[in-house]
């Protein structure tokens, strides 16, 4: 589903946000808008977000397709659904039962804080809503923002494992830096898009997927050119650079 919202942008300066926004457009640059999020509604993204931990996308839209055969893709028809006959349609997504469980317990705190209403739960103070979907369990603070960004439009930006592995090697964050300092550093240095998260975010994924992997394969990186540049000690095993004088 696309960002409806859009925040005005404000002016953001210093050698730190310049950094970042050149990472952005070579990243745009190779690869391309990458049209997230895949959903059709506000419901389909939220499930989406929730299946997709700790598996391939892949898995989750063979997942997600399922439930829409099913049609019982509405806050209503799932939280009718009885919970084993939703485990085995979200089966492909792997962990279905305890997923199963995290869809279940988030249709259950919607129904008591807003009547099952994907809209009037978005009218909630960003700030706030945040709090309350941290609070229902199986739900962390990057599928919280995941939620508020893709299917709310509130312009958060999230953190996963591709971008601490990516902002790590280019030095741009230390080893045992916590997920709200790592958003921090986008938040603070970026404005408030929320286009420009969304697009931030997902690019960051196709690189760590394809490029910045375990094994990274720097060569044709688009994000190569940064490290060149600024040569962080963290990636000269990488490059096989040497050191700045």
């Amino acid at each position: 589903i696309r960002p409806r919202l859009r925040s005005r942008p404000e002016r953001n300066s210093g050698p730190l946000s310049a950094r970042l926004r050149a990472m952005h457009r070579a990243m745009l640059h190779a690869l391309g808008p990458q049209g997230w999020w895949p959903g059709r509604t506000r419901c389909e993204v939220i499930v989406g977000v929730v299946l997709t931990q700790n598996t391939a996308w892949t898995n989750v839209a063979r997942a997600i397709a399922n439930l829409r055969r099913a049609r019982v893709l509405t806050p209503e028809a799932l939280a009718a659904l009885p919970g084993p006959r939703l485990a085995r349609l979200i089966r492909p997504s792997g962990y279905y039962k305890t997923k199963a469980g995290r869809v279940k317990r988030f249709l259950s705190f919607l129904r008591a804080r807003y009547a099952l209403n994907l809209s009037r739960m978005f009218t909630r103070r960003p700030s706030i809503l945040r709090e309350e979907l941290l609070a229902v369990s199986g739900i962390g603070p990057e599928t919280a923002d995941s939620i508020l960004l893709y299917a709310g439009g509130v312009p958060v930006f999230v953190v996963d494992a591709y971008t601490r592995r990516i902002l790590g090697r280019h030095g741009l964050i230390r080893p045992d830096a916590t997920y709200d300092a790592v958003q921090a550093l986008f938040m603070k240095n970026l404005p408030p898009d929320t286009a420009l998260y969304n697009e931030y975010h997902a690019l960051l994924v196709a690189v760590g997927k394809d490029f910045c992997r375990p094994i990274p394969r720097c060569a044709r990186c688009p994000l190569r050119g940064d490290l060149e540049r600024h040569r962080p000690a963290s990636a000269r095993r990488f490059l096989r650079l040497k050191t700045r004088n």
